[in-house]
């Protein structure tokens, strides 16, 4: 009697969508096209990996296994294919080849043997488990400023760290730096680890599709992994040490001050459509009660706009920003009002938000005014 097991193809149609980032992904190696197959009397786990993430998920199946079974498939094929079936699916295996069916369907699919694939990491040491929401919710706050391809390349990355305090997650460009952090969850010893921008992006894709409430963060080998009740997701981590940022966020000497933020974000906006993507420099003038905002494009227009200023006390500070940098992190900010703290032209605006949960800032650097 041939092995076979049979699935619905919604549940496994689901698996292979949020695996074709990685399985078509170029690497040194033509194996990791293909997605591994491990079947089980129970249970059917799939597996992709493009040697920098990696991750696994699985479901339960029919089956009339009594031995575990592994293959490998093309990834991109086997998804196109499933995504033009309905209904339960038919895998049936007979002389090293495939056969699908379902409803009048009936394919043959050549497979290749597992032992071609690189090896999964082991002994997953999990170390704390986090509201899958709140993870969300977090890396939504900072994911936007990751660069891709900065010659630093600890920049490249989004650091997380765990204290007795709480969590930390930062990134920067070199120009600009977001802070959320949090005392919902603490760990007993520090922990840091570098994620790369691409890991981040997985993550937050899987927190996005997937109706796990849990997310268990944990270790194996030199490797950081992300488990929830049905799948791991691995990842290696960037080794260059991130820049110490914390004297940048000091605030002694700064003034505070308080925006209507739709108001400000539009005129941030109007701004940046006369930039016509040049480097053009945005002139600011705090002073008592108001914000005067002002822009000469040559080769555009001109600009000249007032806001009203909250909380602002002290002399005229003026100051220049490029606009896309003040307007790119303000978006994220979830109150209707903006608090921040400038100190003079030499010195960046640090934007702030608290609510129950975590405390988000925004740190933006000054440019020259000939910019």
């Amino acid at each position: 009697m041939d092995n076979k097991f049979i699935v619905e193809q919604r549940d496994l149609l689901s698996l292979l969508a949020s695996m074709q980032p990685i399985c078509n992904k170029r690497t040194t190696l033509d194996v990791t096209e293909s997605i591994m197959f491990q079947v089980t009397p129970k249970e059917l786990t799939l597996k992709a990996t493009d040697l920098e993430v990696s991750f696994q998920s699985s479901l339960e199946i029919e089956s009339n296994f009594v031995e575990n079974f592994d293959f490998l498939i093309s990834g991109r094929r086997i998804f196109e294919l499933i995504k033009e079936i309905e209904g339960k699916i038919e895998f049936r295996f007979c002389q090293n080849k495939l056969h699908l069916k379902s409803k009048g369907v009936d394919l043959v699919l050549n497979i290749r043997e597992a032992q071609d694939f690189p090896q999964f990491p082991e002994r997953i040491e999990n170390l704390i488990d986090l509201e899958s929401e709140f993870l969300l919710k977090l890396l939504d706050k900072v994911a936007f400023l990751i660069p891709q391809n900065n010659s630093n390349a600890a920049l490249n990355g989004l650091l997380l760290e765990f204290s007795e305090q709480g969590i930390f997650f930062v990134a920067t460009d070199g120009h600009r730096l977001v802070k959320v952090t949090s005392e919902k969850y603490s760990l007993n010893e520090n922990k840091k680890w570098l994620l790369p921008k691409r890991a981040v992006m997985e993550i937050k894709k899987i927190l996005e599709e997937t109706k796990t409430e849990k997310i268990f963060l944990g270790t194996c080998s030199n490797q950081l992994v992300f488990s929830g009740v049905n799948f791991n997701f691995f990842t290696k981590l960037i080794s260059d040490p991130f820049p110490h940022y914390n004297p940048i966020l000091q605030k002694e000497g700064f003034r505070p001050a308080v925006l209507e933020k739709q108001a400000f974000v539009k005129t941030l906006k109007r701004t940046s459509c006369l930039l016509a993507g040049q480097f053009v420099s945005t002139d600011f003038k705090f002073s008592p009660g108001k914000l005067d905002i002002s822009l000469h494009n040559k080769e555009v227009g001109k600009l000249d706009e007032s806001l009203y200023l909250e909380n602002f006390e002290g002399e005229l500070i003026k100051s220049h920003f490029y606009s896309p940098y003040l307007l790119s992190g303000l978006q994220v900010f979830p109150t209707d009002k903006i608090s921040f703290f400038v100190h003079s032209d030499a010195k960046p605006i640090i934007f702030e938000a608290e609510d129950k949960e975590y405390k988000l800032t925004y740190l933006v650097m000054p440019v020259s005014a000939n910019q």
